[in-house]
This record gives structure tokens, sequence and C-alpha cells, in this order.
């Protein structure tokens, strides 16, 4: 399973470790993904999701079936 937020797209990203010595090394910059259920009261059934922090600020803000309608009008299968 890809490491990707339903929600924002948010995805690692690439990038530098930079040492005190200003070595760089190439390193992934990871989001703080989660698999979390959330109760769709319109379908009377959990939905689990993969999101973000940020996704589920969004989530909170807009409403659950807000959030779904945009991710089933991109055409993914939730």
């Amino acid at each position: 399973m890809s490491k990707v937020c339903q929600v924002t797209g948010k995805k690692a990203i690439v990038g530098n470790h930079v040492s005190h010595a200003k070595n760089r090394v190439k390193r992934l910059f990871k989001p703080n993904i989660h698999k979390h259920k959330f109760w769709v009261e319109a379908e009377n059934k959990f939905i689990t999701l993969t999101v973000s922090a940020k996704g589920m600020r969004i989530i909170d803000k807009k409403g659950i079936d807000a959030v779904l309608s945009d991710i089933r009008a991109q055409g993914v299968k939730v």
C-alpha cells in the first residue's frame, strides 16, 4: 500500500539531509499518514481512509460527506 493521503494527495518527497559539516545526503520526507475509520451517517457504515494529519483537519472542517463526494468525483473507489 502506498503512503499517499486520499484527501490531500500528500506523498513522500525527496530532499537532502544536511550535517553540521554541510555534507548532503539524499533522504525521504515522509508524510504523517494513518489509516482511520470514519462513520458515514448517510451510508450508515464505517469508511476506512488513508489520511494525513492535514487531511483529518480538512475532514473536521468540511465534513466527511463533502470530502467523500470530492474523492469519488476524482474516480477513486471508496
